[in-house]
């Protein structure tokens, strides 16, 4: 088996968990490490989006899945090095126990949407979380037109606006007030934020639509995506957000998202 192992790589104790999970895949697997992670073991490093592998590690939390994410569609075993960990499954004492479920093929696959991000016909990074639109100045709101299927759809001035995911749902679009969505509908919700009006409510759209957003006066605005990647944008552009083709695939050994968004989010 052919394995990844990305990292946050200002962990205190990086190099002791990468060496657990590497001593515990042992030497019948072809182990390969991310840019940071090589560099604080002192070994041979390999981009993630140049991985030819079965199964990315992640250790960290879920900014770490999420920049993984963007770079690799490898399926995807998540330990919790981070604060609250959504999307992780591993926790630190059970890494051992865990890597040989997965070296014994004893689990399931948890297939989430991803988002398809163009800007002006150029693709960027697909989104697992969300795409965000935001102003490029504190304090000062942008006003955004947001067509679906080529119909107006919506108009309105904000802080910002955000196309998110189900999986998306439970993160930022949460806090901005959006609805929780199960990862198991088929849909987008787009999340306006701080708008100027009271009635401006979210909308959640069919996964098969496809979603415009362009300012009505030019200005500069920043898309930022899965809060990981960030474009300038001068205003003038039109963003086109799809369902991509691609899915993010989760390992797990529990499938209960009810169980995971009392345990992490409700109890907290």
């Amino acid at each position: 088996m052919r394995v990844g192992i990305c990292a946050k790589p200002d962990l205190r104790n990086l190099e002791e968990l990468v060496k657990r999970v590497k001593n515990k895949l042992g030497d019948d697997s072809d182990v390969l490490l991310d840019t940071g992670v090589a560099e604080v073991l002192g070994e041979d490093a390999t981009p993630i989006e140049e991985m030819d592998i079965d199964t990315l590690v992640t250790i960290g939390g879920d900014g770490t899945i999420l920049r993984a994410m963007q770079r690799s569609n490898a399926k995807l075993l998540g330990i919790n090095a981070g604060v609250m960990g959504f999307l992780t499954e591993v926790k630190l004492e059970d890494i051992e126990t865990s890597i040989d479920r997965v070296l014994n093929n004893d689990y399931k696959l948890d297939e989430r949407m991803k988002l398809k991000v163009q800007k002006n016909g150029d693709r960027l990074y697909d989104c697992l979380n969300e795409a965000v639109f935001h102003t490029a100045q504190v304090s000062k709101m942008r006003h955004f037109k947001i067509t679906i299927d080529g119909h107006l759809a919506d108009d309105f001035r904000a802080d910002g606006v955000m196309i998110a995911t189900p999986t998306g749902s439970t993160s930022y679009a949460m806090s901005a007030g959006g609805p929780i969505i199960d990862p198991r509908v088929e849909a987008m919700v787009m999340v306006p934020l701080a708008p100027f009006k009271l009635s401006q409510r979210p909308l959640v759209v069919p996964s098969k639509s496809k979603i415009e957003v362009e300012l009505v006066e030019p200005k500069e605005c920043l898309l930022v995506l899965d809060g990981q990647d960030i474009q300038k944008i001068s205003g003038d552009e039109t963003a086109t957000i799809t369902v991509s083709e691609n899915k993010a695939s989760f390992i797990r050994f529990r499938e209960d998202f009810y169980a995971r968004f009392g345990e992490k989010l409700v109890s907290q």
